[in-house]
């Protein structure tokens, strides 16, 4: 019932700043920036990846839908809220000391404020749907799915381009902003 949401999770519904790579040490001002960027951000990923743990894990067609509504629902907050939080962070580092730091920053949290919202209302959509009804719950779902499909696809330029350059690099360096690899699951 929950499995095309689990596969537009796993496809890249998630938009995170996870960096990987080191770079050189570069300007103070720019990695004292990353570094309270990275920091503050670093908390937010490991929400949004429990909230993707939870929904994947009630994915299968012997998932309750009252208990897939419920999960889905809190793991939506959860992810609104978490984007919320980054754009908050970015905002609070202040002006990126580069050029064109403070439309880059405008831009990256102007995005992930609109990721934020996309997420409230899938939670306001999947808190809509009845789970007394299983055909029209596994609807809803699909096009939820749909949803988080699109989401996963679209653009993310402005986080592209404070991932890059000088502000990209000294984000590289800080420990907080480094993505750990985590090995595939074995296959069953």
């Amino acid at each position: 019932m929950n499995k095309k949401l689990a596969a537009a999770l796993s496809g890249g519904a998630v938009l995170v700043l996870a960096l990987s790579g080191c770079g050189d040490d570069g300007d103070k001002k720019v990695n004292d920036w990353a570094k309270k960027v990275c920091d503050q951000v670093q908390p937010q990923v490991k929400k949004i990846e429990d909230a993707n743990a939870a929904i994947q894990k009630e994915t299968t067609d012997q998932s309750k839908a009252d208990v897939v509504q419920k999960t889905d629902s809190t793991a939506f907050q959860s992810m609104s809220d978490a984007y919320k939080a980054m754009g908050a962070a970015v905002t609070g580092a202040g002006e990126p000391p580069v050029k064109d730091g403070k439309k880059t920053a405008d831009d990256a949290v102007a995005e992930l404020n609109g990721i934020a919202k996309s997420y409230a209302d899938l939670k306001a959509r999947v808190d809509g749907l009845d789970p007394k009804d299983q055909a029209k719950f596994a609807d809803g779902l699909k096009g939820i799915a749909t949803e988080l499909d699109k989401l996963g696809k679209s653009g993310n330029d402005a986080l592209t381009k404070l991932q890059s350059g000088e502000l990209g690099k000294a984000m590289k360096n800080q420990k907080s902003c480094q993505r750990t690899e985590q090995p595939a699951p074995a296959a069953s």
